[in-house]
């Protein structure tokens, strides 16, 4: 893959809200620094995402350099929102999984509830190298963790596959839909200069000096039919993946990336497959 870099580096400060593009990033054990560490949960600790709550997509929360997050959205003033204490714990329930997170202050529940309607809390996981082992087998090791993403540390596209799903929406039923954009799917790497569905079959790849292991084809959901911009809802691509990437029953775009060690990425990387 001679002429294969990494593309674009996307960060998702705050789980479900909208994404930050970067041209670099410090790959940490679970996953981009800055990655999904807060996220917002219900009065039964339910953790919210744009599943059920697809106007998340139109807020927006920045990094700051000590890791508290300011927050933005239409209609509200932006608030800063500071890394709490690790005083006490509350329960996160995420696809089975029971994770301990600590809440933030009182404001920030209040400022996402009135964007909401509904009462929410903003919970912050404070140590990833211990609040959530990646406890998937056979994809996830002993000792592995990951942050509060969907599953792995970090989720890689290419170019060449959205193109290719794109030409496929413009000739299916809805071509009106398209094209999409790549936020659709919210990776983390986006990498360019490779055959359409390539990463389908790699096992180990290198951006720049970083090593990955590439562990599981990503099934989709309907997040990926919002619109990112406006938060609505549509049919693609979830029609068209069910017709042409139906494998082992998920609907696939992507991949999943564990890092074997530590170490920056940055745009225009070269992408090496390992084997």
């Amino acid at each position: 893959m001679p002429n294969t870099v990494l593309h674009s580096i996307h960060v998702h400060p705050v789980k479900a809200l909208r994404g930050r593009a970067l041209r670099e990033a410090v790959v940490e054990p679970w996953g981009l620094s800055g990655d999904r560490r807060w996220a917002l949960i219900d009065e039964a600790g339910r953790v919210v995402t744009q599943r059920e709550e697809p106007r998340l997509a139109l807020a927006a929360a920045e990094p700051l350099p000590d890791g508290a997050v300011r927050m933005s959205a239409s209609g509200r003033e932006p608030l800063t929102v500071a890394v709490p204490d690790p005083v006490g714990t509350t329960t996160a329930h995420w696809a089975g999984e029971k994770i301990e997170t600590v809440p933030a202050g009182p404001e920030a529940s209040d400022w996402f509830s009135a964007y909401l309607g509904r009462r929410v809390t903003l919970v912050h996981l404070d140590d990833p190298a211990t609040r959530r082992p990646l406890d998937d087998p056979p994809y996830g090791r002993p000792g592995e963790t990951v942050s509060l993403a969907d599953a792995y540390p970090l989720l890689l596209t290419t170019l060449a596959s959205l193109d290719a799903l794109n030409s496929l929406i413009e000739h299916g039923d809805h071509p009106g839909e398209g094209p999409l954009p790549m936020n659709r799917f919210r990776p983390n790497a986006v990498v360019a200069g490779t055959a359409p569905w390539a990463e389908d079959g790699w096992q180990r790849v290198a951006i720049g000096k970083v090593v990955f292991r590439v562990t599981k084809k990503c099934g989709r959901c309907v997040v990926t039919t919002t619109d990112q911009s406006t938060a609505e809802r549509g049919r693609e691509p979830l029609r068209t993946l069910g017709r042409h990437r139906r494998i082992d029953r998920e609907l696939i775009f992507g991949q999943y990336l564990v890092p074997e060690a530590p170490g920056t990425v940055r745009v225009g990387d070269p992408v090496t497959l390992l084997d």
